[in-house]
């Protein structure tokens, strides 16, 4: 059975990412990109699925023992994880190595004291669980094979198999290091070369300690924003410079529910904000990839810009369920692909010109073609922006003119006139100018409630959407503005919980409401930094720093969120982890550093 959400730890290569549970097993990783079929599917369903657990041998009917501690091996990826038996402590390393050849998953058994027998249970189901592989020996190797893939397994310990598993059960002693190295190739191809698990670790630990170093935020919360970094930087493609929102599919907002679906693409807002996150923290290098790949992706065609791609820029991201997987806590169904590539979200628009404004203002290369490119999506937004569309929650309902929408719209506008005045540009200043102003005029009449002094979600509706704390945050009004306050309290008093955090706006519980689904969801983890920094805009900081360590406080023991944060349940829901809440985190961050709201 899988663990809570909380209980996995991320590791990776830049290229595909592995989740491992605390009594030591995998429980999803997809070879050779965060996209392909998973391998290990057992987070989605059971573990006929797929897994891999390495840790003490138990008795065969008993429940294998959560590690007694873990860590990630200082500012890196690499997973530490121990466990004390009645017969002495055990160690287990888990990582995968920045790629140079196959994608591999190395695991290092140490004794630590005492003697401690292990076991490591393989079970490698292809096709997110469905296929079972051919497996067998080549000389001392395990091959398993099915189709295009093969998986090679290397140990330092005898392996058997039984029941459709591969098995390994050792002693370590004090000083004992026993290897496992799982490597894919394509089934048509030469085996991989033989691994070196001793000298990749040492690489790892390298190419994560050089990687860190260029961080230039020191402040109270450097070790949140270090490790909000590190798993970005993991949830970045490295050949292109995509930036996947998560890892995984399906991991439900609400348990037993039907709000699953596949994170593991581009998303051109999340991917514009983790941009400027790291180019607020001194990663210039990542900045650059995201934007060559925004420019391959879009390229020739930018009036037909997706809300998403896929890692190298793919357009077709046909939305299926798989029906052999029950799902996460048999929160069905599990989906792979996403429909809404095919959304109009507006939005977009501000967020895409929002990032490259900044990388242009931070000093980043000038890159004629992004200046292009700005230009074009605002003469498309020129004739589109006043239509309705499906917002930045993708709403599965009617499309709906919502304000977020406009006021990101307005910031596209704003920030390209700011392009054109640099002399970095050209194009039509003045009539420019004049859309801005109507754009800001319509929002201010349309999308503002005056007897209740707030935004509102759409125009005309009375409902709340927690995407209105932006407006402070992205220039539209300033902080003092009474409407912009007036807006934060009504988020406050409508949208936040019991404990503080925010909704992103009212679900119907039972009946499909404004984003036509069904079910209720936990409390926002991105809409509640950004109430956090907005208190922290309107002179409330003592407030946004409590709210703000509340969060933190959210964090699994390893310093990873997910998407969401389930108040009744008290447990982390949503993908994970979450870009989209990792880049909060670190924004915030920075904010109350630079207002010296912190304690201490």
């Amino acid at each position: 059975m899988a663990g809570r959400i909380e209980d996995y730890a991320l590791i990776g290569d830049m290229q595909t990412a592995a989740l491992v549970c605390r009594d030591g097993s995998v429980d999803w990783l997809c070879l050779p990109r965060f996209d392909s079929h998973a391998i290990f599917a057992g987070l989605l369903g059971t573990e006929e699925h797929g897994f891999w657990r390495v840790g003490p041998a138990v008795a065969e009917d008993a429940e294998a023992p959560p590690a007694d501690r873990r860590r990630y091996k200082g500012d890196s990826l690499i997973l530490e994880s121990e466990w004390d038996t009645p017969r002495g402590t055990v160690r287990v390393t888990d990582f995968m190595p920045p790629r140079d050849g196959a994608p591999q998953l190395i695991r290092i058994v140490e004794g630590v004291s005492g003697r401690v027998a292990m076991r490591s249970a393989l079970r490698m189901r292809f096709s997110y669980g469905r296929i079972v592989p051919w497996v067998h020996k080549v000389g001392e190797r395990t091959v398993a094979v099915a189709g295009p893939d093969s998986v090679w397994l290397d140990a330092d310990a005898e392996t058997h198999g039984e029941s459709l598993t591969t098995y390994s059960e050792f002693t370590v002693a004090p000083g004992d290091r026993i290897t496992f190295t799982l490597s894919w190739q394509p089934s048509h191809k030469e085996p991989p070369a033989l691994p070196d698990p001793e000298g990749s670790l040492e690489a790892t630990a390298d190419f994560w300690r050089e990687w860190v170093d260029h961080c230039t935020y020191h402040g109270p919360y450097r070790e949140a924003v270090v490790r909000s970094l590190i798993t970005l930087k993991a949830l970045t493609y490295a050949p292109t410079g995509g930036i996947v929102a998560a890892p995984t599919t399906s991991l439900p907002e609400e348990i037993g529910g039907v709000r699953n679906w596949d994170y593991r693409y581009t998303w051109l807002r999340d991917a514009a904000i983790t941009l400027s996150s790291m180019l607020r923290t001194g990663y210039r290098e990542e900045a650059r990839a995201w934007r060559d790949w925004l420019l391959r992706a879009v390229a020739g065609d930018p009036e037909n810009l997706q809300i998403m791609y896929g890692i190298a820029g793919e357009r077709e991201l046909g939305e299926a369920e798989l029906d052999w997987l029950p799902g996460y806590e048999n929160s069905g169904p599990v989906r792979v692909g996403n429909g809404a590539a095919n959304q109009l979200q507006l939005d977009v628009y501000g967020e895409v010109t929002e990032a490259l404004h900044l990388a242009h203002m931070t000093g980043l290369s000038r890159n004629d073609y992004a200046s292009l490119l700005q230009i074009k999506l605002i003469n498309y937004l020129e004739k589109h922006w006043d239509q309705p569309d499906e917002g930045i929650w993708e709403v599965r309902g009617p499309r709906r003119h919502f304000t977020h929408s406009k006021v990101m719209a307005w910031v596209a506008v704003d920030r390209t006139i700011k392009l054109i005045e640099s002399g970095d540009a050209d194009g039509p200043l003045e009539r420019w100018r004049e859309l801005r102003d109507e754009i800001h005029r319509d929002v201010c009449e349309k999308g503002y409630d005056k007897e209740r002094n707030t935004f509102t979600q759409s125009y005309g509706s009375q409902e709340l959407d927690a995407s209105l704390l932006l407006i402070p945050q992205m220039g539209f009004l300033p902080p003092d503005d009474k409407r912009v306050i007036g807006t934060i309290e009504a988020i406050q008093r409508e949208l936040s919980t019991e404990d503080g955090f925010v909704l992103r706006y009212p679900t119907a519980g039972e009946e499909a409401g404004v984003d036509g689904l069904e079910g209720d969801e936990g409390a926002f983890l991105a809409c509640s930094f950004w109430l956090a920094d907005d208190l922290a805009m309107i002179g409330r900081v003592d407030e946004a720093r409590t709210l703000f360590e509340k969060l933190l406080a959210l964090r699994n023991d390893l310093g990873l969120l997910a998407e969401e944060w389930d108040p009744r349940l008290q447990r982390q829901v949503g993908n994970f982890p979450q870009a989209f809440s990792h880049v909060p985190l670190i924004d915030t961050a920075l904010r109350l550093t630079a207002s010296g709201a912190y304690g201490g």
